[in-house]
């Protein structure tokens, strides 16, 4: 499991002080980023190979509201890999452990120029492999 820090800004808020939230796709977004950086594997590599991962389906369950200036951990587990595709299950956590947000994070790897599904290329497969 990775996880990734994450501090609620004003920004992130409604009027009320909670996070808005389409702000948590933001955050889960930012720790499978941060997860691949940290396999060694940047986002440009996979631009420059003309592939990308776009996220095909969300499951987003808010359980508990985070506020402004909390601390939070955002979680990032691969619970399966498949040649075009990984699922991944996510976690919103304050610093404490109190669990905010479960997100359940379809991507698929694609051609950018024609949108279609292609394999994730193989240097980039054998590392999440080695990963999970």
């Amino acid at each position: 499991m990775y996880t990734w820090p994450v501090r609620v800004y004003y920004e992130d808020t409604d009027a009320g002080g909670i996070v808005y939230y389409a702000n948590y796709l933001k955050f889960i977004e930012r720790a499978r980023t941060e997860w691949l950086r940290s396999l060694g594997v940047e986002q440009c590599q996979l631009l420059e190979e003309g592939v990308g991962f776009v996220v095909r389906k969300v499951d987003l369950n808010l359980l508990s509201p985070a506020r402004f200036n909390d601390e939070l951990e955002v979680s990032c587990t691969v619970t399966r890999l498949r040649n075009a595709s990984v699922m991944f299950q996510q976690q919103v956590r304050r610093k404490n452990g109190d669990l905010l947000c479960e997100a359940h994070v379809l991507a698929a790897c694609v051609n950018l120029n024609a949108m279609q599904p292609v394999a994730i290329p193989r240097s980039i497969l054998e590392v999440i492999r080695s990963a999970i």
